[in-house]
């Protein structure tokens, strides 16, 4: 039987069909659990992902754009899906197969580098100034 998927992926197409093309995946090694280092960096991104669609989602930001390191072509991904990654991660050390963003507006997904950006930049204006300049 299929484990259960995280929230924010699609359901399942193909859910209870004895003709399942994914069953051929079910021979794939499965994953190995993340080591401390690695579940504490998926820990931060997840931490960071929810400040970057705080920030970015009420402004028409979808999602990240990444460039693949395999097919060297930008990978869209939205918000529900990266924290679904993400998720998938931390229970087994694996991410799922997925379809690609179907015909997306790339204007609507940003870097992680620009996400760092705009949330330290957010950060800096929301910080009091120091009305006679004795914090620099």
């Amino acid at each position: 039987m299929r484990d259960q998927l995280p929230p924010g992926l699609p359901p399942d197409p193909f859910a209870g069909d004895p003709d399942d093309p994914s069953a051929a995946l079910d021979a794939i090694e499965p994953g190995q659990p993340l080591d401390p280092a690695e579940r504490l960096a998926v820990e931060e991104d997840l931490a960071d992902l929810a400040v970057y669609e705080a920030l970015l989602a009420p402004r028409g930001i979808r999602g990240l754009v990444v460039c693949c390191e395999d097919c060297h072509q930008d990978h869209y991904h939205d918000w529900d899906m990266l924290r679904a990654n993400l998720l998938q991660l931390l229970v087994d050390g694996t991410v799922r197969p997925h379809e690609p963003a179907f015909d997306p507006s790339p204007d609507a997904y940003v870097t992680w580098d620009y996400c760092r950006g705009y949330a330290d930049a957010s950060m800096n204006e929301a910080l009091p100034v120091d009305p006679y300049g004795l914090d620099g």
